[in-house]
């Protein structure tokens, strides 16, 4: 059968999961539209959720709370279905700061980003795959929900070339800069094109390889090659050739949207100076003419995002097309970590309201613009299919959704691994302690992950214990994503022995060398200490068969004690499941990090040729060749989105380019030294 998933794995369903993923296809043929897969740490989740798709066979979409969750995942999907269509959809900017007024200092903050080309191109290959092949599996972020324009003009407006089918060299380059791509003579990039005598070569948005088209009257070939070197790679019959921007529209739709601008922005005036607003009603005239006019003239503006609602047809107040308008009616849908990412996808709406509102009042965007929005809670309600949520720690909205009848538990683990024991010691000397403990751990090569309650006590601990000869680092929010990765990465190697964190460490990061959690201050009643913080945070330790947990603390909260017995539950069940059949424990085993797979694929060979490079003098005849080499490696790193290694290439390819009087590497293969 075309399109089938296919599932591999080097090993069968164990523990509880053959039963979690009978009940959950039960209920999936049953048609419930709620389910909830209750997943202790360790317990196999994903391939749980890997084999319902399998056996469903039905196109799947995975949300994740953050970027980093969402990358072990499509680590952890791409091993299992090497053979289908696993992609990765996230927000694609680096840096992003949105446009805002603050109407107390008259301070107009304008839109900035960095956009991420890898991750650009990664977002434009999802939607293509789902609207092209029936087998495809995207995991993605809350960002999923924002608009990203119309489904059917992204599919409608796709070039498909033939071989031997008409198709004159004029009517290419029109169609091609009809769906965003631009002409570049001198280098051929990602969503460019490059016509040369009969040949017009084209770099597709979503791809890493180019196609050149030989013309006559018709198409006379279509062939794939390599960008870089211009290799060719294979010839073709066919080829698709989707937009390079999600927001394309054709000339008519441009038209009518122009219209329907021009008479909002004459009934915004009137209204702004009935109000005696003329300095807003000057302010919005001119920005709003100026788009108009580059729309007429390019089909395009800066923020044409704000214009979507008109270029649509959509009338006011109507939600805007999101990812899941690019999938068919029975896809499946999953919500990892349900417990954050349901109250993150519930508040997007509200705060994204407020920041445009202000813009609306004061000039700076036609009121249309409030349309541009993520989607409204009940909106996400109404749109979502059939759905699993998934969780150690499910929430109690998710939970009351699914109801008694329809929870799958995974208590038992695969590797029958039990929760670890939890000892609560005295707040007094809690230093002292945790100190002594992370050292026994550090003789036998474990990991201790600390937990504190703010980034000043996490700061302040890793230095103390670095004082006292401990091998400690601190990681929380104020780090980028990279910078934490890359902690994380080194934390798993054994470069150091304890990492001290706010609550970054909660949920889904696979680290089986972590023996002890400790968690400072776990009586402070709150966010920090909830009962489901306390679980999650516990789990960290679930990976290794020697796992325990510290919970330092004076009085025994109502979230301690709702968390000690859940736990005590699942231990008791456990144990008494391996007993019966003769299970010992051992610890999980992993090539790598999972949540880091993604980020450190070819991390040998790379960082080989970078190693290589640092220990030798380059000699000048051979520059251009180990460019093209790093290039490439480079290339292959940011298509795995191993950004640290690509930076490092990068980095190298820098040095070359100076050592050659060169400008520097392929600005299509590079990017911004301060965005990687």
């Amino acid at each position: 059968m075309a399109g089938k998933f296919k599932l591999k794995a080097p090993f069968r369903a164990a523990g509880d999961q053959p039963a979690a993923i009978k009940r959950l296809r039960a209920g999936l043929d049953g048609g419930l539209r709620d389910q909830v897969l209750l997943g202790v740490t360790g317990s196999g989740k994903t391939f749980t959720m890997a084999s319902l798709i399998a056996e469903m066979n039905r196109p799947a979409l995975v949300i994740s709370p953050n970027k980093v969750l969402a990358a072990q995942l499509y680590s952890e999907f791409r091993t299992f279905f090497p053979e289908n269509a696993v992609e990765y959809f996230v927000s694609y900017y680096d840096y992003y700061q949105p446009e805002a007024y603050i109407p107390s200092t008259d301070t107009y903050i304008e839109k900035d980003s960095a956009i991420n080309q890898q991750l650009d191109k990664l977002r434009l290959k999802a939607t293509a795959s789902i609207l092209s092949r029936p087998d495809t599996i995207v995991v993605a972020s809350v960002s999923c929900i924002y608009n990203i324009g119309s489904p059917e003009n992204f599919a409608r407006m796709g070039l498909y070339i033939e071989k031997g089918r008409p198709l004159g060299r004029k009517e290419l380059t029109e169609r091609l800069v009809a769906i965003r791509y631009e002409r570049n003579d001198l280098e051929l990039s990602r969503g460019k094109f490059r016509p040369r005598g009969a040949f017009v070569d084209i770099f597709p948005g979503d791809s890493e390889t180019a196609f050149r088209i030989q013309l006559s009257d018709a198409v006379e070939s279509i062939v794939e090659f390599d960008p870089l070197t211009g290799a060719e790679l294979r010839e073709h019959k066919h080829a698709w050739i989707y937009p390079a921007n999600h927001f394309v529209s054709t000339p008519d739709e441009i038209g009518e949207a122009l219209k329907l601008i021009s008479s909002e922005l004459a009934e915004r005036l009137a209204v702004l100076k009935a109000e005696n607003k003329l300095v807003e009603a000057q302010r919005l005239e001119q920005r709003t003419r100026y788009d108009m006019e580059m729309l007429a003239q390019t089909g395009y503006c800066h923020g044409i995002e704000n214009y979507s609602r008109h270029l649509a047809g959509r009338p006011s107040g109507e939600r805007p097309a999101c990812l899941f308008d690019y999938f068919p009616k029975d896809f499946l849908f999953f919500v990892d970590e349900s417990h954050v990412t349901v109250p993150q996808v519930r508040g997007m709406y509200a705060g994204d309201r407020s920041r445009k509102q202000t813009l609306v009042n004061f000039g700076f965007r036609l009121p249309s613009a409030l349309d541009n929005r993520p989607l409204k809670f009940d909106e996400f309600e109404a749109l979502r299919p059939r759905t699993v949520y998934v969780s150690a720690t499910p929430g109690p909205y998710e939970l009351g959704l699914a109801g008694k009848t329809a929870v799958a538990e995974q208590i038992i683990r695969p590797t029958g691994l039990v929760d670890p024991p939890v000892r609560v010691l005295p707040l007094k000397g809690q230093v002292k302690a945790l100190t002594e403990e992370i050292e026994k751990r550090a003789k036998l090569k474990e990991r201790t992950l600390v937990l504190t309650l703010t980034k000043r006590t996490a700061e302040d601990l890793s230095e103390f214990l670095a004082g006292k000869g401990v091998r400690a680092k601190y990681i929380h929010s104020s780090m980028d994503t990279l910078e934490r990765l890359d902690i994380l990465g080194r934390f798993k190697r054994g470069d150091f022995d304890a990492l001290v964190g706010i609550n970054l460490l909660r949920e889904g990061l696979d680290i089986p060398e972590v023996s002890l959690v400790a968690i400072l201050n776990a009586d402070n009643e709150g966010f920090l200490r909830s009962e489901t913080t306390l679980m999650q945070i516990s789990g960290r330790a679930a990976r290794n068969k020697c796992g325990e947990v510290l919970l330092f603390a004076d009085r025994r909260t109502g979230s301690i004690a709702r968390a000690l017995g859940e736990m005590d539950r699942r231990r008791k069940t456990q144990l008494e499941y391996n007993e019966k059949h003769g299970i010992k424990p051992e610890s999980v085993a992993r090539r790598e990090l999972a949540g880091l797979e993604l980020y450190e694929a070819d991390r040998g060979r790379g960082y080989d040729l970078v190693k290589d490079l640092s220990a030798v003098a380059v000699k000048p005849e051979n520059i251009k060749g180990i460019r093209l080499q790093l290039e490439r490696e480079m290339k292959e790193a940011a298509d795995q989105l191993n950004f640290e290694l690509a930076a490092r290439l990068r980095d190298r390819l820098f040095e070359l380019s100076d050592m050659a009087g060169a400008k520097g590497p392929n600005p299509a293969l590079s990017w911004r030294r301060k965005a990687v």
